[in-house]
């Protein structure tokens, strides 16, 4: 695993030891870029299920001026800081450890809008139906932001979510990208 483009790039990335995190590959990786992106003018992202910081640490190297990633997961909070500090980016990020929608509850409160939103949630405990129309509803995205979800082919997500609307839609193997914005 490893940073694809931008400042950070060709920097090696540590996985999450075990087995409770599944990474996105470099492959896909690449191809979400290329489909949001694939630089950044400054902004803030959120992801929601960090995993090792990956996508967050992408994000970054392309432009994103701020991060803030979340994960349940001890092992995973520990990885994600030491690939911010192998990347020097601690002072761009935060880092919480949390359940999802504790964290995006907390979000609201602090009233904090983002220009790119990641879901990456486990393929098994997904909510992403009830994560989507809550964003929308809390209007948690940036205008002229997006929303990148990745999840397992077998889930069957909407057009539309209040506000948010399916633009783009692309699988890799058994994995899925689903990419939302505000509808025009």
């Amino acid at each position: 695993m490893r940073v694809i483009s931008g400042t950070k790039k060709g920097l090696h990335l540590k996985a999450v030891p075990g087995q409770s995190t599944r990474p996105t590959t470099d492959k896909v990786k690449e191809s979400i870029f290329n489909m949001i992106g694939p630089y950044f003018e400054g902004g803030s992202m959120l992801d929601l299920y960090g995993g090792s910081g990956s996508i967050a640490i992408e994000s970054l190297s392309r432009g994103m001026d701020h991060a803030v990633i979340v994960d349940r997961d001890k092992k995973a909070i520990e990885t994600i800081y030491s690939n911010l500090k192998l990347c020097k980016l601690e002072d761009q990020a935060e880092v919480f450890r949390n359940e999802s929608a504790r964290a995006i509850k907390a979000i609201v409160k602090k009233g904090l809008t983002f220009h790119l939103i990641f879901l990456d949630p486990p393929y098994k405990k997904q909510r992403l139906s009830e994560e989507l129309s809550f964003i929308a509803e809390k209007n948690l995205l940036a205008p002229n932001g997006v929303i990148v979800v990745e999840h397992s082919i077998d889930v069957e997500l909407d057009n539309t979510y209040v506000k948010l609307e399916k633009v783009k839609s692309e699988r890799y193997g058994d994995t899925e990208i689903s990419i939302y914005e505000y509808g025009k």
